[in-house]
This record gives structure tokens, C-alpha cells and sequence, in this order.
């Protein structure tokens, strides 16, 4: 069945003026030709898209189904539009990445800083999504690239871990300057539990985390304040809300502007590895590849605390390369 975007469109000015006058009016249209159109779309998909009321019309359940995809083809549309024009300015590429907020906050923009440089004609779009949310859109192709914490949910994905032997991932805790904790080097997570939380919105990767521990010890967290961005985790924290665990980094970061004390969180899970994602396929396209190279040059041998083997998240990527490698004239 083919749509034409001229009655798409009119479907989404009647929907929005709950008006076929005022939406034929809207799209440049005679009402008759815009009822013709309405009708003959109605009889085509089989299903009533208005109901017509004496003060106007309603989408029907067919109808805001059909409005949704209308939105949604209309941003693709206009995403199009906008990433072909750049060709004309000198862009090379388009590379949407997905990233949990630890990531961002700790390591990536550097790294986005670094490869934009090397590659100026690449224009880079970045979304803060959490490590389930980025797996998601890498698998679903709505991002190219993802940066998050394990575990791996989608099979559909390829991995390596991203800056692998660094001094990144490590979890801090972050108290008021003056805590009972405050004079502790470092602290077992299982002395936060006394404490009021102040934590990441529900699905954050650092919250889950905590969640199961607390309840693998038989505790309850308690979260007194959720939020999203750390810097809004820090000020909370120094108002006295709570104690909050965050990236090391971040922590340290946080310390030098506002009046908290970063601990050391003594448990092993506190110690977590970044993986980048890709979609599984064959041959990766050329913007992807570079980028994966530039942050990930050599895939190590293991890929520590991923539910599947190293072999089976590396070496697809390293056969990805071999493959373009051998393409090249």
C-alpha cells in the first residue's frame, strides 16, 4: 500500500485542529478534495480515522496509531533532509552515539574531542541514554554506536570493552563535608545503608547496581531523592540529603567545587568495565569503523564481567576490520 505525504500531512492537520475545514485550510486544500482525500485513505486501510461530531472530529484509536507514525516519518524526514544538505557543506558522515551518563561524565569527551579533530568532516550527535536504553538503540539501529556498563542484554550486539586497563569505572561515594563517614578513607557499601540515598533516576546503571546489592544483602536502599546528572547528585549531597555513589572521577571532580568528600567504595563490584557496541554485521560502515578503531585500536582477550565470552564479543568487530581491510584497493 503507498501513502502520499500531501494526505499523510492533512491526516495530521485534522488530527491537531480536530477540523477538516481548518486542516484542509492548514495543508493549502479545497475541503471537498480534503474529504475526498480522508475518504478514500479510510476505504483503502479499511478503518474509520475520525469520528465526526457536530463540533468537529476525534481521531479514533486507527487514527492517533496512524498520527503517531505520521510524526515519526515526518522527524525521519526532516533528519533526512538535514544530514543529505550537510554534503553540501563539506560533512563526510553523520555518527549517532549513545551513551549511559557515566560515560559522558567520565571518559567519552575526551575521546569525541580527539576524533572530531582527526576527522573535522564527520558531524557527531550524542544522546545520555541508560546502559539498557543504548543497547537498545544500537540494536535497533536508532544509534551507530554505544557506550555502557555490562551487563549485555542484546544479542543482536558486538563488543569490546572501551578503555580496558585504565583507571576508569571505578564507583566513589560522596558525603557532606563533616559525615560521620567523612573520616573514613573508604567505606563498604553495606555502611550506606543506614544512610538516606541520594541516587540516579530509575534504570540508571549505577542505581540497578546498587539496588541488587542492597537487596542481596537483605536491605533495603533508601532513596530519598532521585534526579538526572551528577551535578544535581552533588549539590543534594551538599545540602545534606544523603550520600550518593557515582563515578571516582566525577567524585573527585565534584570535590573541588562544592563542600563534600569523596570515599573509596571498598566492594569488587565497584570496579566496572565500559563496553562499545556495535550492531553485529559483516562489514561495518566506514564512519562507524574508524571511530570503533580510534576508541578500541586492539580488542583485548577478555572482556571482564560480560555475560559472554570475549570471543564471541571481539572478535566480531576484529573480523569487521580484517574484512574492510581486505575490500580497500
Amino acid at each position: 500500500m503507498r501513502f502520499d505525504l500531501t494526505t499523510l500531512n492533512l491526516v495530521l492537520a485534522i488530527a491537531e485542529t480536530r477540523s477538516i475545514t481548518r486542516g484542509a485550510e492548514r495543508e493549502h486544500l479545497a475541503l471537498a478534495a480534503a474529504s475526498k482525500r480522508v475518504s478514500d485513505l479510510e476505504t483503502r486501510l479499511g478503518v474509520a480515522l475520525f469520528e465526526r461530531r457536530a463540533r468537529g472530529v476525534e481521531p479514533t484509536e486507527a487514527g492517533r496509531a496512524l498520527v503517531r507514525h505520521i510524526r515519526s516519518l515526518n522527524a525521519s524526514l526532516h533528519a533526512l533532509e538535514s544530514e543529505v544538505v550537510e554534503f553540501s557543506r563539506g560533512i563526510k558522515g553523520h555518527l549517532r552515539i549513545a551513551a549511559n551518563a557515566s560515560a559522558i561524565a567520565e571518559c567519552l569527551p575526551a575521546d569525541l574531542a580527539a576524533f572530531s579533530q582527526a576527522h573535522p568532516g564527520i558531524r557527531i550527535s550524542l544522546e545520555d541514554l541508560t546502559s539498557a536504553e543504548v543497547q537498545a538503540a544500537v540494536a535497533s539501529g536508532r544509534a551507530d554506536v554505544g557506550i555502557f556498563v555490562p551487563p549485555q542484554h542484546e544479542a543482536r550486539l558486538s563488543c569490546r570493552p572501551y578503555r580496558a586497563g585504565e583507571k576508569v569505572g571505578e564507583l566513589a561515594v560522596l558525603v557532606p563535608q563533616g559525615h560521620v563517614l567523612a573520616a573514613r578513607g573508604h567505606v563498604p557499601f553495606d555502611a550506606l545503608l543506614d544512610f538516606d540515598i541520594v541516587g540516579l533516576h530509575l534504570g540508571a546503571a549505577v542505581h540497578e547496581l546498587m539496588r541488587e546489592r542492597a537487596l542481596a544483602l537483605g536491605r533495603t536502599l533508601n532513596v530519598r531523592v532521585q534526579v538526572r546528572g551528577f551535578d544535581a547528585i552533588a549539590q543534594l549531597v551538599e545540602a545534606g540529603l544523603g550520600v550518593a555513589v557515582l563515578p571516582a572521577v566525577v567524585a573527585q571532580r565534584f570535590a573541588r567545587i562544592f563542600a563534600v568528600q569523596p570515599l573509596a567504595l571498598d566492594d569488587d563490584w565497584a570496579r566496572r568495565t565500559y563496553l562499545l557496541a556495535v550492531r553485529a554485521q559483516a562489514v561495518l560502515p566506514t564512519v562507524v569503523q574508524r571511530f570503533v578503531d580510534a576508541l578500541c585500536p586492539l580488542p583485548p582477550a577478555t572482556v571482564p564481567n560480560s555475560d559472554q565470552p570475549a570471543a564471541a564479543t571481539a572478535a566480531p568487530v576484529a573480523r569487521q576490520s580484517a574484512a574492510r581491510k581486505r575490500t580497500r584497493p
